[in-house]
């Protein structure tokens, strides 16, 4: 479902899959099962709200209260969409 930003969808993070800060490389990482993924810019704060309770929208709120401007309402969709079909 490429380019599917369904706002109703309650995103979680799998059971199987890690989200963790690495001091030494001062970078927040994704662990899954076969691979690490280092996320940039604030994949990790996205990441952080994906807790299978607050639908995508609610998400969206949440990060425009905290970085007023930026453009959360098209990037934020866009990029759990991607994380989605990528698993």
């Amino acid at each position: 479902m490429k380019g599917t930003a369904v706002t109703g969808w309650r995103p979680a993070l799998a059971r199987s899959v890690v989200l963790r800060h690495d001091r030494v490389r001062r970078a927040d990482l994704l662990v899954l099962p076969e691979r690490v993924v280092v996320l940039g810019g604030r994949a990790a704060d996205v990441l952080r709200l994906c807790d299978g309770h607050r639908q995508v929208g609610e998400i969206v709120d949440e990060l425009a209260a905290r970085f007023p401007g930026a453009p959360v309402a098209d990037e934020v969709p866009r990029f759990l969409d991607r994380v989605r079909e990528e698993g």
